[in-house]
């Protein structure tokens, strides 16, 4: 395999000269950031542990700053992308920069959110820059419809990485932080700077890497059982669990059953549980 040429990558100017020619503008709608550093896409592809034969799935590739980085590693890039101009333009930029990979390259121009299939061998790394506003819901759809994914590194808000990273106990423990564990390893695995995102974001943000459970938790109840318990814990956080699943099982007292029976306290409250004790409320939920 040929090795890239060394400014493959892009820089600022490239960036800007590359929107300015799309007219493209960032949103704060679709919460675009573009990484403008080409030290920190290596870095962000070397903590994702990219490998050689790896197919790696990219959601919001922008301009292609990280898809680029991505490229000179694995051995094919699958970039999902919802912008018109961004989708229309990627590839082009691919072919130009990074001739001898472009055939190792595919866009798939969708919503993340629905995308339910991707082109070629089936991912088994997904990193990624997500749009602020939808990581979450972008990340636990990515891993629930593709179960070959084995590693995931995302660059999401600060505050977003502590949430999912959050050990039960902590004061951001929450939905996102056991949805995440349902599926994966959760670490925080660095934190990236304001200064190389144009336009600079006025937050900071952070890596996340997840490594999905190679057993997976082990429960007679379903993903959806589960996470419905869950979310009726966190929807009144401040409450106990008798009584902030009291809607979940039909009543306070059946509530408390199930808690009793799966071993938990009805007297906890749900930021102190882990996943494995919100798979085992689910399992006894008593079914009219």
């Amino acid at each position: 395999m040929s090795s890239p040429t060394p400014d493959a990558l892009l820089g600022p100017a490239d960036i800007r000269e590359l929107a300015a020619a799309l007219g493209v503008r960032p949103t704060k709608q679709r919460g675009q950031n573009f990484v403008i550093d080409a030290n920190t896409v290596r870095r962000i592809v070397r903590t994702a542990q990219v490998r050689p034969d790896d197919v790696v799935v990219e959601v919001g590739p922008g301009l292609g700053s990280l898809t680029l980085a991505l490229l000179e590693v694995a051995d094919r890039v699958t970039a999902v992308e919802i912008d018109d101009v961004l989708a229309g333009a990627l590839p082009a930029t691919i072919a130009a920069r990074m001739p001898e990979r472009a055939d190792r390259f595919a866009l798939v121009h969708s919503d993340a959110m629905h995308v339910a299939e991707l082109p070629g061998p089936a991912p088994t790394a997904l990193v990624a820059n997500l749009p602020y506003n939808v990581a979450v819901p972008v990340l636990l759809h990515m891993l629930d419809t593709f179960p070959t994914i084995e590693r995931t590194l995302v660059m999401v808000q600060a505050e977003v990485a502590d949430r999912l990273a959050a050990a039960p106990g902590s004061k951001v423990y929450g939905v996102p932080s056991v949805k995440a564990n349902w599926y994966a390893e959760v670490k925080r695995a660095g934190a990236i700077g304001r200064n190389v995102f144009w336009p600079a974001p006025n937050v900071d943000s952070g890596l996340v890497s997840l490594v999905r459970r190679t057993e997976p938790i082990k429960t007679s109840a379903s993903r959806r059982e589960v996470f419905a318990v869950v979310d009726a814990a966190f929807a009144q956080r401040r409450k106990t669990l008798r009584a902030a699943l009291a809607g979940w099982a039909g009543s306070a007292a059946a509530a408390e059953a199930a808690l009793v029976a799966a071993g938990v306290s009805p007297q906890a409250r749900g930021e102190s549980l882990t996943v494995e004790e919100f798979a085992r409320i689910a399992e006894h939920k008593e079914h009219a």
